[in-house]
């Protein structure tokens, strides 16, 4: 009988402890993704980047504590043919010899409520450095998330390129990123 109290209480004080949360500290990018949807002449069009380096520490239940830092290979672009991959590489679009990279490093994340969260920070692509957040949820290891970029912001398609009826101003950016846990 006292060795059944015991168990009991045991069990009791275990779960009634403070159950931490798990942090991530990787992202595996074999399981992750960085995609866009952007308007040519009103028609979405589906693009992706295929090179790109995550680092991040967070943990769902402190996400105040956490950070994220990004780097995207601007030439790993597939925007849906060889011809639109050169014409995004060139100085016009993305202008890859002179800005190879984009970045964004975050600031701030935030809980939202539930699963979801913010996170801001400042994203530099071609030598111009603005805010930027995106919301996003994270739910067993996935954060997913989509915010929109206008590209005029960033000098993204100069000249000719700079009109927006023929491609669209605003870029929606999405992306699923699969977190690691830490050890």
């Amino acid at each position: 009988m006292q060795s059944l109290r015991k168990t009991l209480l045991l069990v009791t004080l275990l779960a009634s402890a403070p159950v931490s949360a798990l942090e991530y500290a990787a992202v595996d990018a074999a399981k992750s993704n960085l995609s866009f949807v952007y308007k040519q002449m009103g028609v979405p069009v589906d693009g992706s980047f295929k090179k790109f380096a995550v680092q991040l520490r967070f943990d769902p239940a402190k996400p105040q504590t956490g950070n994220a830092s990004i780097e995207l290979d601007l030439a790993s672009i597939d925007a849906g043919s060889p011809d639109a991959n050169d014409e995004v590489a060139s100085k016009l679009w993305f202008n890859t010899k002179t800005f190879p990279k984009a970045t964004f490093t975050s600031s701030e994340i935030k809980a939202l409520g539930g699963n979801r969260y913010e996170i801001r920070g400042k994203m530099n692509i071609k030598g111009k450095t603005l805010d930027a957040s995106a919301p996003f949820t994270f739910s067993n290891g996935v954060a997913d998330g989509a915010f929109v970029l206008k590209r005029g912001d960033y000098a993204i398609g100069e000249g000719m390129w700079a009109d927006y009826g023929t491609v669209a101003n605003e870029i929606q950016i999405k992306f699923r990123f699969t977190a690691v846990p830490g050890k």
